[in-house]
């Protein structure tokens, strides 16, 4: 029975009962930041610090925090020239017009001012106008009309007037 045991991962003390170093040989292992199991009323929680190049390069790698923020807007890369990407501040679906019938809010080429609206995004039935921050030409539309969006998705690039 204990190679049973020891083949789900258990310790040899009862079936599916893990020790504190088992867990955390599965948490690196599996290169897992957190682990949390709960056996027989007892719950293990296994937390593992990240270097500090780990922790950045994951930070860049999720979205930040404030869903129902404000879009994020930031220059490009120095290699292109000085555009802004205005990207998705929650997930929904982007509409580019107030009405399937009606003009879009703005197209590639467009004069646009600091808080002009850009576009909608669509999340749990609300209508969520997005603002554009910076005052410039639109350079870019990234996403068709009635697209899902994710987080943090660019949406537009705009060309900041100067």
């Amino acid at each position: 029975m204990a190679g049973k045991a020891r083949a789900r991962g258990g310790s040899a003390r009862g079936a599916g009962a893990w020790t504190p170093r088992e867990l955390v040989e599965l948490a690196v292992q599996h290169d897992l930041a957190e682990l949390e199991v709960d056996q027989g009323g007892t719950r293990i929680r296994v937390v593992r610090a990240r270097s500090a190049a780990a922790g950045e390069a994951a930070a860049r790698a999720q979205a930040p925090a404030g869903a129902g923020a404000l879009p994020a807007e930031r220059a490009e890369p120095a290699g292109e020239t000085s555009l802004v990407k205005v990207e998705a501040p929650m997930v929904g679906t982007f509409y580019r017009a107030p009405s399937p019938d009606a003009a879009p809010f703005v197209s590639e080429g467009d004069l646009v001012k600091d808080g002009q609206v850009l576009c909608i995004i669509e999340a749990m039935k609300l209508m969520n106008e997005i603002e554009s921050k910076v005052a410039g030409r639109i350079a870019k539309v990234l996403v068709e009309n009635g697209q899902p969006v994710e987080f943090g998705q660019p949406l537009f690039l705009v060309e900041p007037r100067r």
